[in-house]
């Protein structure tokens, strides 16, 4: 089903002086303007166009590409306020409206924000900034560890940043365990950490494999400058092992596991030797 918000291959059923009209099937024949059309475009070719509602409501097709459609997340800047609402720039002729009642707070002009696209009641693209009302917190979802996902940087915590994963769920980045900058807004790739007991997801900007490369760099960065020994093996105390390395007891021995696979550390009774 076509509808309004997306993105389609369309096909041109007829040619005017203004543009073309478009199969858009349950909607009709849609006008896509010449100023967006290539000049070789034909009757019967296809084309990709992105859907939406011109200043009088009537669908129209365009070439332009926004950024973001609708049931999307998109940081993006206000332009102008009017007596309904923020209007903001989301890459076509014809900006997106954030209504006052679906302002987080009060939007200035020049500033951006994260906002959800969605249809309103007259299938008007609309805008909220009120997130929380759109992400899930519950537990009905199937990510699982170590799966790559899409992440959208939401707003920092005591604990550290919250994330939109995959424009769906709520998602938490620990701050001792990110190791770069995260702007509001900003769109990254991350890895599902774990799926707590409750259903909550913890996340990570690197792999499994990734953080035991960092891991495992890290101890031989420590043995090399320190004349290729550790004074940790795997029957020492946690604490002796994060003071010494920080990491945890679990992280190290299976990062010291995979250097003895390698044969790059041997491990004796009192520490860990550089090979």
């Amino acid at each position: 089903m076509i509808e309004i918000g997306s993105t389609y291959d369309l096909v041109v059923v007829k040619e005017t002086d203004f543009g073309v009209f478009l199969d858009a099937g349950d909607l009709g024949e849609i006008l896509l303007p010449r100023k967006h059309m290539p000049d070789d475009l034909q009757v019967d070719d296809t084309i990709e166009v992105f859907l939406y509602l011109d200043s009088e409501d009537r669908p129209i097709a365009t070439t332009q590409t926004p950024k973001a459609e609708v049931g999307d997340f998109a940081y993006l800047e206000v332009k102008e306020n009017t007596p309904i609402g923020a209007f903001l720039d989301w890459g076509l002729d014809k900006d997106v409206l954030v209504p006052f009642a679906e302002q987080h707070r009060p939007m200035n002009v020049g500033d951006s924000y994260l906002v959800y696209l969605y249809l309103d009641n007259q299938d008007r693209i609309t805008a909220t900034s009120k997130i929380d009302k759109v992400v899930s917190e519950d537990d009905q979802h199937n990510f699982y560890p170590q799966q790559q996902v899409d992440l959208i940087i939401g707003n920092s915590t005591e604990m550290g940043f919250k994330a939109i994963v995959d424009q769906s769920h709520w998602g938490l980045l620990y701050k001792d365990e990110v190791d770069q900058r995260l702007s509001f807004g900003q769109s990254i790739q991350g890895y599902i950490k774990q799926v707590r007991a409750d259903g909550k997801i913890d996340l990570s900007l690197k792999s499994g494999q990734q953080i035991r490369d960092d891991h495992s760099q890290a101890i031989l960065d420590y043995l090399s400058g320190h004349d290729g020994f550790a004074a940790v093996h795997d029957k020492s105390p946690p604490e002796q092992i994060f003071e010494l390395l920080g990491m945890s007891k679990k992280q190290f021995k299976k990062a010291i596991g995979g250097l003895y696979k390698q044969q790059v550390i041997t491990i004796e009774k009192d520490g860990i030797r550089l090979v």
